[in-house]
């Protein structure tokens, strides 16, 4: 039997451990293979303790946060690899762009997690939807590397931005993440470089699970929330 597979496709290094990092935890848990795919190490704008410490660099810096992904995605159980291509700027050209297509091919995943499609606190996040987006299309095309097969229609779903409202994203799936919990906690810890946000996720990981068991007949303690890109397709409606 082929294992099935999850791509989540990060802008910066620490992105996926806030926002899907139970949905991460909780597929490796099912014996999925999750891959993890970030564009950078978000070592200009989301290392602001590190550049505080005398003598930084920037090349220290990528060091320090790609070490802090990796043990992360360890204790998540998934795979990751980083593509750097810098941000605040995040700046990706077509070599780039097919790497991520290359990701879709090799993976074939059966869905796809990323960013919202508006961020404006954040332009490095809407463009990392817009290239995992647009890698997916390349993905689907024959004339792209006809030598290899193409992929099918994953669903994407966009994971929650650090503030909603303003990215104008709305949560319509409630994933439980309740038994996975313990292993985001810990690779929260892991990000030293953004401890101000541990607290915050907690707290967004408990308002979801409220709200995913108001939602459902269960008693849900943390749960991530997504909105869906593509209509969703099923033999049923349960």
């Amino acid at each position: 039997m082929n294992q099935k597979s999850a791509l989540i496709v990060s802008a910066h290094s620490a992105d996926f451990v806030w926002r899907a990092g139970g949905a991460a935890a909780l597929y490796a848990e099912r014996g999925w293979r999750v891959h993890i795919l970030c564009l950078s190490f978000g070592e200009r704008g989301e290392s602001a303790k590190l550049w505080k410490q005398a003598d930084m660099s920037l090349e220290t810096v990528k060091r320090i946060r790609r070490d802090e992904s990796e043990q992360a995605a360890a204790i998540l159980g998934a795979s990751i690899s980083f593509l750097d291509c810098g941000d605040y700027p995040l700046r990706v050209g077509d070599e780039a762009l097919f790497k991520i297509v290359d990701a879709y091919r090799q993976l074939r995943p059966e869905f796809v997690l990323t960013h919202s499609f508006k961020d404006p606190y954040n332009f490095d996040h809407p463009l990392a939807n817009h290239l995992a987006l647009e890698a997916r299309i390349i993905a689907q095309a024959h004339g792209h590397n006809p030598a290899e097969p193409v992929i099918g229609a994953p669903p994407v779903f966009l994971f929650e931005p650090h503030q909603p409202e303003q990215c104008e994203w709305k949560p319509e799936t409630f994933l439980d993440i309740s038994p996975v919990w313990e292993k985001k906690y810990r690779a929260f810890q892991i990000m030293g470089a953004q401890e101000h946000l541990w607290e915050y996720y907690t707290r967004a990981g408990l308002q979801r699970g409220a709200q995913a068991s108001r939602n459902s007949s269960k008693n849900i303690k943390y749960a991530e929330a997504f909105q869906c890109v593509y209509p969703r397709v099923a033999d049923d409606l349960l």
